[in-house]
């Protein structure tokens, strides 16, 4: 990490705030193996016990990406549990996700359940979020995971999310001013009717505070993240993957999805100069699984090759109905944060001192 992450902080030794924040908030919670060990078995003990004569103990979204794919592996195949395995179809899926997808439910016997979201809207979203001048486009995409996946959960009446969230490869925060808080809908109504042309009928929102609060605490609905309770070694779970299910990688995470694989791979680096490759590289770093020599060494390549980056800004304009041109406008144009549009912050800055306080999660979901 380096000052391309605008809030970086560092101490009279030169070490940054990521380095001290891991150190004391994630590592302390995450060292005592006996204590983890004894939790992993008890809640697992729990899904299972509540789940007795239904057809599913838990939920789990698969998007064919590494966390959740390794997650579905190891919960069926090796723990017994009876997820009902669901997929958003957000209109970006990757041919090596779908394929992934596919292998995966096919060879552990699973069915699985995809929500289509309404493509007319999820594309008047997305431009929505281009004409704000926001950094965080990824916001339709994550806003409409996380929605069908708590709404699945409360329709039927299942109380147990696994999620892949997790400290080995997410510990490091993504820089806030880049990725502000995805479930202020505050700030999503005030872009949307600045910026959105149709209204979204359908599209599946949902705020913090109904995800953090109302589900939680008045519905019972509990997240439970298994891959800080397992040894969770990138390389090895590919590995893993590839053997039981002719798995593919992708070459960074949150790959699988072809927006995303724009958005991180092209738009944030050129427009905003950050490479999320050094969120990855540092909380790899952390967790023993990186030298950062190497992390230096890779990041010094583009994260996406021009032949496929090229392929994959026409596949986006294609997509949107627009043309190259009035792309290189919208990156062109001028940059606009959270704070230049009505917003939730106080609020939900509060409630992540909180959770930071009582260490029940932090910003970014690794737990």
């Amino acid at each position: 990490m380096d000052t391309s992450d605008k809030s970086i902080s560092f101490d009279k030794d030169g070490i940054s705030n990521h380095y001290w924040e891991y150190q004391r908030n994630v590592k302390k919670n995450f060292s005592d193996k006996q204590k983890l060990s004894k939790k992993f078995i008890e809640t697992l003990e729990k899904i299972k016990s509540e789940g007795k004569g239904k057809e599913f103990d838990s939920i789990l979204g698969l998007s064919g990406g590494m966390d959740s794919s390794y997650m579905l592996h190891k919960m069926v195949k090796e723990y017994g549990l009876r997820p009902l395995v669901f997929h958003v179809d957000g209109g970006w899926n990757t041919n090596i996700a779908v394929s992934n997808i596919k292998n995966l439910v096919k060879n552990l016997k699973l069915d699985l359940y995809t929500e289509v979201i309404n493509w007319s809207e999820m594309k008047e979203f997305q431009l929505a979020m281009f004409r704000s001048g926001l950094p965080y486009l990824d916001i339709p995409q994550d806003m409409a995971f996380a929605s069908v996946l708590y709404k699945f959960a409360e329709k039927y009446k299942i109380k147990n999310i696994l999620n892949g969230g997790n400290i080995a490869t997410e510990a490091v925060m993504r820089p806030f001013e880049l990725i502000y808080y995805g479930g202020d809908m505050t700030l999503i109504k005030d872009l949307l009717k600045k910026h959105c042309k149709t209204k979204l009928e359908t599209f599946p929102f949902i705020t913090i505070l109904y995800k953090r609060i109302f589900l939680k605490y008045f519905k019972n609905i509990r997240l439970f993240k298994p891959l800080n309770f397992l040894n969770y070694d990138k390389k090895n779970a590919v590995k893993e993957l590839e053997d039981n299910y002719n798995w593919i990688p992708y070459s960074q995470k949150h790959f699988e999805s072809r927006f995303t694989r724009f958005y991180e791979g092209y738009w944030l680096p050129s427009r905003y100069g950050f490479d999320m490759r050094r969120v990855e590289y540092s909380s790899l770093i952390l967790s023993g699984q990186m030298k950062r020599s190497h992390a230096l060494e890779l990041i010094k390549n583009p994260p996406v090759e021009n032949i496929l980056l090229d392929k994959d800004i026409e596949y986006v304009c294609s997509k949107l109905d627009i043309n190259k041109k009035q792309l290189d406008k919208f990156h062109e144009m001028p940059k606009k944060y959270f704070y230049d549009y009505k917003n939730n912050y106080k609020l939900l800055s509060f409630g992540e001192r909180l959770m930071n306080r009582y260490k029940i999660g932090m910003r970014g979901g690794a737990y």
